[in-house]
């Protein structure tokens, strides 16, 4: 396979991810495409391993934290369409937009790491391994996310009863 091909064959689960990290349509082309033209150095290289596309993956998460230490802000949340919403293949359906407004608000890698383990059911040891961290440090992150994920939908509701 070809780097052309991989690219053509991952591209649509690539723009996902990237839409799930980046919070908006815009910034996830960005996104994947500075991946794509970071990758492209190495294309032969790349076309020839055995897990390709895991490495394209792991090429996006740290172009995505990277990205987000360097500007020093949060991504600008625009509502997104129903075409425009990446979609769980298996449900076909995306996260409700409340949902989809807190996780946006997570700092890039508490984001990254809830994305990376609950829309791309990797474990903890293999975000560990993209991020090249401890698996304590991805679990802390997920408790983090997890926690500030809770409080923004629990808060939600019951400020609407006032």
């Amino acid at each position: 396979m070809t780097f052309e091909d991989l690219v053509a064959a991952r591209g649509p689960a690539l723009m996902r991810l990237a839409v799930m990290l980046t919070g908006n349509v815009p910034d996830a082309e960005d996104l994947l495409q500075d991946t794509v033209a970071k990758a492209h150095r190495h294309a032969e290289r790349i076309a020839a391993m055995d897990a390709p596309a895991a490495y394209l993956r792991r090429v996006m998460v740290n172009e995505h934290a990277n990205t987000g230490r360097a500007k020093r802000r949060r991504p600008i949340l625009v509502p997104l369409g129903q075409h425009d919403r990446p979609s769980d293949p298996a449900t076909e359906t995306g996260p409700d937009e409340e949902t989809w407004r807190a996780l946006s608000g997570l700092p890039a890698r508490q984001r990254a790491v809830l994305v990376l383990r609950y829309y791309e059911g990797l474990t903890d040891r293999e975000i560990a391994d993209l991020f090249g961290t401890a698996e304590s440090t991805v679990r802390s992150n997920a408790s983090r996310g997890l926690e500030q994920l809770r409080a923004h939908l629990t808060r939600r509701p019951q400020e609407e009863d006032r």
